[in-house]
């Protein structure tokens, strides 16, 4: 059973986040060979942080040596290959799969600039920080584009547009 456990930092409006980063983690971890995480016995718990854009610029240079904001981090604690046994090797049935936090200025300006809801965007990124949590990456031109589409398919099943679409003017 996936558990989100959030918080929340002004400047972020009170709205319905725990329903929103539930539905997008399940959404995307169902999308993924992981789909068994969504009906296992154990409790697999990820922590999303709705944070100030400082803190995720001081997140961000800490843990990746880049001195600005964001707009999703992603903290793993379970290596990726270890996913499928470690809910059945969990002493008390409990899992953190990671950690996601969120900008609220950078995520904010990008819903803006894209003319898309900004409920959606935050969704979009649940679900990328979701999958990085799963051990996916978009290092390579071939891991971004098997990512995007794993995103694609996983915002589809939300009801959410293809963020990816190209729209020409």
């Amino acid at each position: 059973m996936i558990h989100i456990e959030l918080t929340r930092e002004d400047p972020w409006p009170d709205a319905d986040w725990d329903a929103r980063a539930l539905a997008a983690a399940r959404a995307a971890i169902a999308k993924t060979p992981y789909g068994d995480l969504l009906t296992t016995r154990a409790h697999v718990e990820i922590s999303v942080r709705l944070a100030t854009d400082e803190e995720v610029r001081t997140l961000n240079h800490q843990y990746r040596d880049k001195d600005k904001p964001t707009n999703v981090l992603s903290f793993p604690m379970v290596q990726a290959d270890l996913i499928d046994s470690v809910t059945q090797n969990s002493d008390d049935g409990e899992v953190l799969l990671g950690d996601i936090v969120l900008a609220h200025g950078v995520c904010e300006r990008e819903a803006a600039e894209r003319n898309i809801p900004a409920a959606d965007h935050f969704s979009h990124l649940v679900v990328h920080g979701c999958l990085h949590l799963l051990g996916y990456d978009h290092m390579t031109d071939d891991e971004g584009d098997a990512m995007e589409q794993i995103e694609r398919d996983a915002l589809a099943d939300l009801g959410i547009a293809d963020p990816y679409l190209i729209r020409e003017d």
